[in-house]
């Protein structure tokens, strides 16, 4: 049952097949998790392509850059740590860390888990199969996903894509979709895969929204901290209300993704259901790698040089992606994002209207070894993605990958 209202599917649309598995009624889906597009995509040419363009982390930091930002407290612990278990709800160092980042936060209020694992059992622990949920779309597919497996009834709150390129969500829609019963609302801002960014009122009104109609709140802020204008950053919505749950990570702002480290946030009114997740997360991973703990709590502790290295990395590139489009505006139609490490362009009309934008990215990789990222592997319905890509705005050779498909480019101009 896709929820009605703005971004939901109708019976005998023409892109039907394309809409992601949202139903809770029937069909061999029920209760099982299909496969993830994305995640299969990468799985498929990650490490066969030469030139990954579309990767949404900042570029993974090194081993002893992250040691190098250690005290010598942190050191000799490091050095003398024991490889044992840990901590289910993580280690009381790196919970005061994490608690650091917010104002309305206690160590009684925080798990840590790898990402993925927060979104799952945080809606595994909080949801029942019937219940209502609105969810940004498209997305990273477990935020609507797992809802949809467990039998609740899901209802898209469509991006707004225009003609010039850019993107935006219209919270009066949001608010549309909202009913009395809603239980949840699931929403990423900075948002993966077009980078928008709504205003502060925006921001406040959604909040408003969720609060007058009782529906618990998960944001997923994976991208914040990487707002290109840092004046338009946004309060973490753990911070704006008690029915407030935020994921947040070192997997994508702080280029960390190996040590597979993110974590759930909430105030006094949700800890009930953190106590859940953590007795759920004994039939998942039971604790965290303690590698991987120690090393989060050097990279917290230095954050501003890390966010200031990806920011300026992310900011440069932004610049060299500009011009690279500029100089073909007959194939690309582009806006730059406001904020996180990805940017969503699309084929111009001329280009769009000689092939689907999926055909384009398998020509593409297969030619010459520049793998993007297909809005269709978002399950976006192939009418609303527009001919619309990901690529990856944090990695060092974003110039090198752009002078590769350039080379492409003009080559299949002259054909």
């Amino acid at each position: 049952m896709l929820g009605e209202g703005a971004g939901a599917a109708t019976a005998g649309h023409g892109d039907a097949a394309a809409q992601p598995s949202t139903s809770g009624s029937g069909g061999a889906q029920d209760n099982q998790l299909p496969a993830f597009k994305l995640e299969r995509y990468f799985a498929k040419w990650e490490f066969k392509a030469p030139h990954l363009l579309c990767c949404s982390d900042c570029e993974p930091l090194r081993l002893p850059e992250v040691l190098a930002l250690a005290n010598a407290e942190s050191l000799g612990q490091w050095e003398n740590l024991r490889l044992g278990y840990g901590e289910t709800r993580g280690s009381p160092e790196l919970v005061k860390e994490i608690c650091g980042l917010y104002e309305s936060v206690s160590p009684e209020g925080v798990i840590v888990a790898a990402p993925q694992e927060c979104v799952y059992l945080a809606m595994t622990a909080l949801l029942r199969p019937g219940d209502h949920v609105v969810v940004t779309y498209p997305g990273y597919q477990s935020l609507f996903q797992v809802a949809a497996s467990m039998g609740c009834e899901v209802s898209m709150w469509e991006v707004d894509l225009a003609e010039d390129g850019s993107a935006s969500f219209d919270v009066d829609k949001f608010q549309a979709l909202l009913r009395p019963t809603t239980r949840l609302a699931v929403v990423n801002f900075p948002h993966n895969p077009t980078g928008f960014l709504p205003s502060r009122d925006e921001w406040g009104r959604l909040v408003a929204g969720c609060r007058e109609a009782g529906a618990v709140l998960f944001s997923d802020e994976m991208y914040r901290l990487m707002e290109f204008d840092e004046s338009a950053r946004l309060p973490s919505a753990v911070d704006l209300y008690d029915k407030a749950i935020t994921l947040s990570g070192l997997s994508k702002a702080y280029g960390l993704p190996g040590l597979r480290i993110g974590w759930l946030a909430v105030q006094p009114a949700l800890r009930g259901l953190m106590g859940r997740v953590a007795e759920l997360k004994d039939y998942t991973t039971i604790c965290n790698s303690q590698p991987s703990e120690a090393l989060a709590v050097m990279a917290l502790r230095g954050r501003a040089s890390i966010l200031d290295r990806n920011l300026r990395l992310v900011r440069a590139n932004c610049a060299v992606l500009r011009d690279f489009m500029d100089d073909f505006p007959h194939v690309f139609t582009y806006r730059q994002p406001q904020a996180g490490s990805v940017a969503f362009p699309r084929l111009a009309p001329e280009a769009a209207a000689q092939e689907d934008v999926e055909a384009f990215c398998d020509r593409v990789v297969t030619g010459c070894g520049v793998l993007l990222l297909p809005a269709s592997v978002y399950d976006h319905r192939p009418s609303a993605a527009r001919g619309h890509f990901r690529i990856g705005l944090g990695r060092r050779d974003l110039p090198q990958c752009l002078e590769v498909l350039r080379a492409w480019l003009q080559k299949e101009a002259g054909k």
